[in-house]
């Protein structure tokens, strides 16, 4: 009896000390894991400590280890912002070479979009992602709000009150007591709704060479491609005078000067414009005129129709 008592003791002890010896077995693989770095912390690792932008090569780094881009490495005065050592000319060549092995998704992946690339082509895809917020598209000062349509229209209603209309064809009429003293000006921008989509009016002065000049352009608020789907017309006229213009919107990621250097709108020469405002001629009384139409493909001729607004 007493010797079965003790070898069952024996037996007790040698299993708990296995289980123990299990137990720290299963600990020390679990540190080991949670040591090594995941893609987050890999990432975190490529974030530029001065701008937080991704860091692409040469990557540089201090006496100390420290990392930091190289746009940010002039910026600092090659001072290490962390340690404050000077930097040198080190290159951190295992931490690039990390970053060569990475696949991560588009920065954009909450905003739509599924596209997952190696780390050193994402930057080049999110600098074109559809999915990418848009810049504010008003006219009248330097707006740094950006998003996503519905939160600009909104943002453009109750931050910037532009005037808001819904229907495919405008009747506007723009005014200038001293248009002879205004080189360079930016009427109120016009948004409107039609086919569910937005579309941006501008009309502005400015200077084409040596000649002042008006410009109404329309932009729309939407991607390229989106864009190549619409068109519109505008007109001006007065005195049995007319002009008139047709194309498609310019996409709201061209911003509104480079449409306007690209003189791809309506362009009125001050001179005409004040000959369609009256007989003075000293006061700018301009009625630009146009609509919007979407384009759709015939199904018998295999060309496109437009598709008039109701």
């Amino acid at each position: 009896m007493e010797s079965s008592s003790i070898d069952s003791n024996i037996l007790s002890l040698s299993m708990l000390e296995e289980d123990e010896h299990s137990h720290h077995q299963f600990s020390s693989i679990s540190k080991l894991h949670s040591n090594v770095p995941t893609t987050t912390s890999v990432h975190d690792l490529l974030e530029c400590p001065v701008c937080t932008n991704s860091m692409y090569p040469p990557i540089h780094q201090c006496h100390n280890g420290h990392t930091l881009c190289s746009t940010c490495k002039s910026r600092v005065h090659n001072r290490c912002p962390t340690c404050r050592q000077e930097l040198g000319d080190i290159r951190c060549l295992a931490l690039e070479k990390i970053a060569e092995s990475l696949e991560l998704p588009c920065r954009y992946i909450s905003l739509g979009c599924p596209e997952i690339f190696p780390y050193y082509s994402k930057l080049k895809h999110e600098a074109i992602c559809n999915f990418r917020p848009y810049n504010c598209p008003y006219a009248g000062s330097d707006c740094s709000a950006v998003g996503d349509i519905p939160y600009l229209v909104a943002h453009l209603r109750d931050d910037h009150r532009v005037d808001m209309h819904s229907g495919c064809t405008f009747n506007h009429r723009y005014v200038k007591s001293n248009p002879m003293e205004v080189e360079n000006a930016t009427w109120m921008l016009t948004v409107f709704h039609c086919f569910g989509q937005y579309f941006c009016l501008h009309f502005e002065a400015f200077q084409l060479g040596m000649a002042p000049v008006y410009m109404a352009f329309l932009r729309f608020m939407g991607d390229e491609r989106e864009a190549r789907n619409y068109s519109y017309s505008l007109e001006v006229g007065g005195n049995v005078r007319k002009l008139t213009f047709e194309g498609s919107p310019r996409s709201i990621r061209d911003s509104h000067k480079k449409v306007r250097d690209s003189h791809d709108g309506l362009i009125i020469y001050r001179n005409m414009a004040l000959f369609f405002s009256g007989v003075d001629r000293k006061e700018l009384k301009l009625r630009v005129t146009g609509r919007i139409w979407k384009e759709q493909q015939n199904p018998d001729g295999g060309v496109c129709i437009p598709n008039m607004c109701a």
